[in-house]
Formats: C-alpha cells, sequence, structure tokens
C-alpha cells in the first residue's frame, strides 16, 4: 500500500535557505546532464599547424627595398640600353669603345674601363645574360646581402677580365698576335653573371645546384667549341670558376645572415 499523510497532518515549513551564492564560487561546481567528464579541465593547446610556403614568383625580380643593388643596376642597365638602341651610332660606338677593357685600355686608365665596361649589356636588355643577371643577382642578394653580391659580381668581372686581356697583351708581345687585338671592342655584364651564377650554385640545393652548373656549362662549353669569340668564352668559364670558388665565403655569409634560426 502506499503511504499517505494523515489528513489532519500538514508538512512542516521548510527551514529558510541562506543566500550562499558567494560562497559557491570557491565550490566545485557540479555537471550538468550534457557535461562531459573533463569538463572544467583545460585541455592543451594544439600545436599551430606549420603553413605551407606559398609561391611567391615576385621574389624572383628586385626591388628598391629588399635588394637594392640588383634593382639600381638594372635600371642603369636598362637606360645604357636605350641608348645604345636609339642614340647615333657613331656616339654609341664611341661610348661602347671608351668602355672597352681591351689591352690598350686598361693600361691607359683601368679603374675607368673596368668599371665602365659594365655599365653595357651585350645584345640589350632581352639577351640571356640580361635575363640571367636579374634572376641570378636578385636570388643571391636575398640570400648574402646588397655590398657581399657586389662583391661577388665584382670579382669575376675584374678577374676574368683580366685573365682573358693580359694573355693577348702578352702575346702580341711576343709577336704571336698582330697589333690589332690590343684594341678588340670588349665590354658587358656576362663576367660578372657568370661569377654570380657559380657563387649562386653554392647555396642551392643538390638538386637544383647540379642542372644549373651542367647547363650552363655545357652551353659555355659550346660556345667556346664554336669558336666565335674564344677570349670572351674562355672568360665565361673562369668567371664561373671564380663563382665556385667562392663557395666557403658565401655559404659563410649566408649562414651568417640566416642566424641562430637557420642554423
Amino acid at each position: 500500500m502506499e503511504r499517505t499523510a494523515p489528513p489532519h497532518e500538514t508538512a512542516p515549513p521548510a527551514p529558510p535557505v541562506a543566500d550562499v551564492s558567494e560562497l559557491l564560487d570557491g565550490m566545485p561546481r557540479q555537471r550538468g546532464p550534457f557535461e562531459t567528464a573533463d569538463a572544467g579541465v583545460r585541455k592543451p593547446v594544439p600545436a599551430a599547424v606549420p603553413r605551407l610556403r606559398a609561391l611567391r614568383p615576385w621574389r624572383l625580380l628586385p626591388t628598391p627595398t629588399a635588394t637594392p643593388f640588383t634593382f639600381g643596376y638594372a635600371t642603369l642597365l636598362c637606360l645604357t640600353s636605350l641608348i645604345s638602341a636609339h642614340a647615333d651610332p657613331a656616339l654609341v660606338h664611341a661610348l661602347l669603345q671608351g668602355s672597352s677593357t681591351d689591352v690598350a685600355h686598361l693600361v691607359r686608365s683601368p679603374e675607368l674601363v673596368l668599371i665602365g665596361s659594365a655599365l653595357w649589356v651585350a645584345g640589350g636588355v632581352t639577351s640571356p645574360f640580361a635575363i640571367a643577371f636579374v634572376l641570378v643577382l636578385t636570388a643571391l642578394e636575398r640570400r648574402i646581402g646588397s655590398l657581399r653580391t657586389a662583391g661577388v659580381f665584382l670579382l669575376g668581372h675584374v678577374l676574368a677580365t683580366l685573365a682573358t686581356e693580359v694573355p693577348v697583351g702578352l702575346a702580341v708581345l711576343a709577336g704571336h698576335l698582330p697589333g690589332s687585338s690590343l684594341h678588340r671592342l670588349d665590354y658587358g655584364v656576362s663576367f660578372g653573371v657568370a661569377a654570380g651564377i657559380g657563387a649562386l650554385a653554392g647555396l642551392l640545393p643538390l638538386w637544383l645546384r647540379l642542372p644549373l652548373l651542367t647547363a650552363f656549362g655545357w652551353m659555355l662549353l659550346q660556345d667556346l667549341l664554336a669558336f666565335t669569340d674564344p677570349m670572351t668564352n674562355w672568360g665565361h668559364l673562369i668567371a664561373l670558376a671564380i663563382g665556385i670558388a667562392t663557395w666557403p665565403v658565401v655559404r659563410r655569409w649566408y649562414a651568417t645572415r640566416l642566424g641562430p634560426a637557420g642554423g
């Protein structure tokens, strides 16, 4: 039988409940019906998923802030290319002849012609060496900095020029070449670019380094075998070897720019 209270009895009044809202802050809260057992426990924050490096093709081109040497130099080469393309041919020939690093000019004013010859691009801004100038020096400058990139470029330009012109002068003195060889037209940025390619290859992973050196070296060997301009072709190979010889230095520069995070 179900128990019921007698009809004459009444339930005693409920005792007054004290206000304990302030005390509940320090008591563990009971779980509701939809809360799990680990409620209130701080879960570890998952590690951030590394973002994949998006392709940024614009980094192949120089900018005034990131690669000021390449950007400024490329702008100057564009101006001289416009002059050579649109100025009076006699004036252009006189400018190129005055900037030539032939033996006669090197003996009279070596500093002037070594700098002046690097202000022109043989073949204009659409030539292969002009395009390589922009791509290679931009990549190299982003890795080792502006002044060091300029140093690598000038090292290849100056040493390869001297390595090709000094033997010409000696051959003329020995009677093996005619005197006209002292006045051969020699100008352009190709020696510096070849040195830059050699130096950049040392900073690339092996799967990029080998194809770059193989393709560029094979192109230079083909030009040499064609025997159209052997002195210049030898100069390109010498400049490439100079760039390769800088690997210990440029790798140290690159590691210094990376800092502890890259080491």
